[in-house]
């Protein structure tokens, strides 16, 4: 990167070949970290704060094109306030992702004919830490690739000892403020994978399954798992029905499949009237919605089947049954003894299943669990909201945030997974203690790690070092909280309520919210649909500041982004373009001399600070796509279609004085140019700045701003 010898009177020789992206974007990034920029403390004249704590990429594989949405966006706003002069502090981390490394790991296993279950814990917890340390190293160089210009030196992971203290002292705090509790409610199983998981770990999907009318007693009923009938503790019709209001407080009696069945008939407003007959089987061990209506009518719960999937020693003859084999089986003896009226085989419903395996089908399952209340945390967080201690950008997600507030559940933050932070609760005797181990004998440890939510839930004030940390106490509340809109509920949510509980303080002024990256034809990318698009493939061919811009230019805040590789293409001709323009100024100017500007001139000048006052209201608002595009129209449309291609004549003219106004201003705006695009195409803008002749800084990292 070292000024080489002018060609004619100011281009360097690096522009006799076109611009390299590839030989040049390292140099250029290792330039830029040894600096020492990157980390606020060396930036000597800045004072007011300016921190994004960067969401932790899942330490267990390789980064993807969502990946390099938020890179390109936190680290546009970044270097944007960098310029601007403030104290910019960008946090990176990793997460041990819990659930998910685990899945990857057992995948990893299956393949070489091994299983976690016929492992020691500590031998599997050590391998997956050997494998997530590999991939986060892995990681980190890719962020280097896509020009994240965080702080290194501050680097955290979810595993470090500093934040698993955090974790445990606001568990601790949780549990003595009555806020977390050790409760038998309905929790979603997987059978698959032996752990619960949260409402966070799930998703809804629709299928088509078979509805059962069956007859019981008095009454028909539909539904499309009769293998949990066994389970059955009461009979409920809703209060408004004058179809049964006669029932409602009795007991029917009937034949089942295994014995006689006496249940009460309860009247609920959980009824919908319009579903099958308006009568409904209560399961309160294997449904979540049948739970409530048995706290509510002080109904029992029977388990009829257990943690592998397979029915127990209650359900007679189809004990040791799976839970499809057992259906088919109970379908049939039910027709056989005049007992199933009818089957709907077009029935279409949502079903809960693992988020990251579609195939693994929940079971809801009554076990002893963590869980947290939501409800008082959830106020402070609607608070913090509407009174604008938060502000969430786009403005329509607002809605979408108090719509998730109103309908959360109590939160199971227990995971029968070894990956990941161990509950520290001890048990003895009927005894719960938190925290270290109490002193004497037979106290056991929990067994349970905790939901990967609760920890990086915690995560901008558990990095900053809190409630001591010099960090904390200088970047804390952070300044924007810049994520994807499929993650309000997931993360951004717990954080604000966590925050705000631990600290008593919001733990982000703004929140950011981009949309999902599809295809051309607006599909969601994944592997199975052929696709994917690799980021670091596209930065290896393109370059990263056509990647960057080909992510920036259209994505409207909280909206989907198409993406194609001929788009991606497009921009690396517009970094062609800068190059070019670059070689032209630097061949006919060496830096701006003293003298006047012509009338001319200064009109291009005064269009160009409107320009500037422009982006920086765009970049001030998060309106960073609108900046995107005008400083490309400019640039291209602009200056090198018409200033440049005007100037040619001025500069071979015989008035000096008017040339060496065209110089002065062509200099000018390359200069400014380059700034302004600085925060969206870093590595070609930097490149081209340390072939100026002149220049305020060293690195166009740290220069100055236009406005």
């Amino acid at each position: 990167m070292e000024p080489l010898k002018p060609v004619r009177s100011g281009a360097p020789e690096i522009f006799l070949t076109p611009y390299d992206p590839g030989g040049m974007e390292p140099g250029i990034y290792k330039k830029w970290e040894e600096s020492g920029y990157f980390n606020p403390d060396n930036l000597k004249d800045a004072k007011e704060p300016y921190t994004i704590i960067m969401p932790p990429p899942n330490a267990n594989g390789s980064l993807h094109v969502g990946h390099a949405l938020f890179v390109t966006l936190q680290d546009l706003l970044i270097r944007y306030k960098r310029m601007r002069g403030f104290k910019t502090l960008w946090l990176p981390g990793a997460d041990h992702a819990g659930f998910e490394t685990q899945l990857v790991y057992e995948k990893k296993l299956e393949k070489e004919g091994r299983s976690r279950f016929k492992m020691e814990r500590e031998e599997f917890y050590k391998e997956t830490l050997a494998f997530t340390l590999e991939n986060k190293k892995f990681m980190e160089g890719q962020l280097r690739q896509l020009g994240a210009s965080c702080d290194w030196s501050r680097e955290k992971f979810t595993l470090d000892p500093d934040i698993v203290t955090t974790v445990y002292a606001t568990f601790k705090k949780l549990y003595d403020d009555s806020l977390v509790y050790r409760g038998e409610r309905p929790v979603n199983w997987s059978t698959k994978y032996q752990t619960s998981l949260s409402d966070l770990e799930t998703k809804t999907v629709e299928r088509k399954d078979p509805l059962y009318y069956m007859k019981y007693g008095p009454f028909v009923l539909a539904t499309v798992r009769p293998e949990t009938k066994f389970g059955d503790t009461a009979i409920a019709v809703n209060p408004n029905d004058d179809r049964y209001k006669e029932w409602v407080g009795k007991e029917v009696e009937f034949d089942g499949l295994i014995g006689p069945v006496k249940l009460k008939v309860v009247a609920d407003e959980y009824v919908d009237m319009t579903f099958g007959t308006g009568v409904v089987k209560i399961t309160p061990a294997h449904d979540p919605n049948d739970f409530e209506v048995a706290q509510r009518h002080g109904l029992p719960a029977v388990e009829v089947i257990d943690r592998f999937g397979k029915l127990n020693e209650k359900c007679g003859k189809y004990a040791g049954m799976k839970i499809l084999e057992a259906r088919a089986a109970v379908a049939k003896d039910l027709e056989e003894k005049g007992l199933l009226e009818k089957v709907d085989e077009t029935y279409v419903h949502n079903i809960l299943v693992n988020y990251k395996n579609e195939n693994d089908i929940l079971e809801p399952r009554i076990m002893s669990q963590w869980f947290i209340k939501m409800a008082p945390l959830a106020e402070r967080a609607r608070e913090a909201v509407e009174n604008g201690k938060i502000r969430i950008f786009p403005e329509f997600q607002k809605k979408i945030f108090f719509h998730w507030l109103e309908n959360l559940r109590d939160w199971n933050i227990s995971r029968q997974i070894v990956w990941g932070i161990p509950i520290p609760a001890w048990f003895k005797d009927g005894e719960i203690a938190i925290g270290e181990k109490p002193s004497g004998e037979d106290w056991q440890q929990d067994p349970d790690t905790f939901d990967t939510w609760f920890s990086s839930g915690q995560w901008p004030y558990a990095t900053l070092g809190y409630p001591d940390g010099k960090d904390f106490k200088t970047y804390y509340p952070t300044s924007v909280m810049e994520t994807g809109y499929d993650i309000l509920f997931f993360w951004v949510m717990r954080m604000i309520m966590l925050g705000l509980y631990r600290t008593g303080e919001v733990p982000f002024r703004d929140v950011y919210l981009h949309g999902l990256v599809r295809d051309a034809q607006k599909i969601k990318i994944s592997k199975s649909k052929g696709n994917v698009i690799n980021p670091l493939e596209m930065t290896e061919i393109y370059g990263t500041d056509a990647l960057r811009m080909a992510l920036l230019v259209g994505n409207t805040p909280g909206m989907d982004i198409s993406l194609a590789e001929p788009k991606i293409k497009g921009y690396k001709l517009f970094s062609n373009k800068l190059w070019n323009i670059a070689r032209f100024v630097l061949e006919n100017t060496d830096g701006e001399q003293d003298a006047p500007v012509t009338e001319t001139d200064q009109k291009l000048l005064d269009e160009l600070h409107a320009l500037e006052k422009e982006v920086t209201a765009d970049m001030e608002n998060y309106r960073v796509y609108l900046a995107a595009e005008k400083l490309y129209h400019y640039v291209w449309d602009r200056f090198a279609a018409k200033i440049l291609e005007e100037s040619k004549d001025i500069l071979k003219g015989s008035d000096a004085a008017t040339a060496t106004s065209r110089r002065n201003t062509l200099y000018g705006i390359l200069n400014t140019s380059l700034k302004l695009l600085h925060p969206f195409m870093p590595f070609v803008t930097e490149a081209i700045w340390q072939q100026l002749p002149k220049k305020e800084n060293d690195l166009l990292m740290v220069a100055k701003w236009p406005v």
